[in-house]
């Protein structure tokens, strides 16, 4: 079994969420953008020991099969890649991420990294 879990950060552009985030003034988007980074910045204090990967933001999506690739749009903003003792305690780290607690992302999936078959 593995101990370590891809974390990846979703949430939509025409979600609810991100509406109301739009329609903060200026002044009290960038004080919840200022609250937003500085709990952030505590919950990666809180888990340095199990960020295997921080991680970072993910930009635009290439969609490549068997038709060639294009351009598509996704709900992934973000990923970061922990280790824990079980999935379990892996999504633990995340509840009440700031992410979706004080950014208007919607939630963060966790999955397991599951080793190579014949590794």
């Amino acid at each position: 079994m593995s101990d370590t879990y891809l974390a990846v950060f979703v949430g939509s552009k025409t979600s609810p969420k991100m509406a109301a985030w739009n329609a903060l003034s200026e002044t009290e988007r960038k004080a919840k953008e200022k609250a937003g980074m500085a709990a952030w910045k505590a919950w990666v204090e809180k888990h340095q020991a199990a960020l295997a990967a921080m991680g970072g933001p993910l930009g635009k999506t290439k969609r490549v099969g068997p038709g060639g690739s294009s351009d598509v749009s996704n709900e992934m903003g973000a990923f970061t890649v922990v280790r824990a003792e079980s999935h379990e305690a892996a999504a633990r780290m995340f509840e009440n991420h700031p992410h979706f607690a004080i950014f208007p992302g919607e939630a963060v999936e966790i999955m397991p990294v599951l080793p190579i078959p014949g590794g």
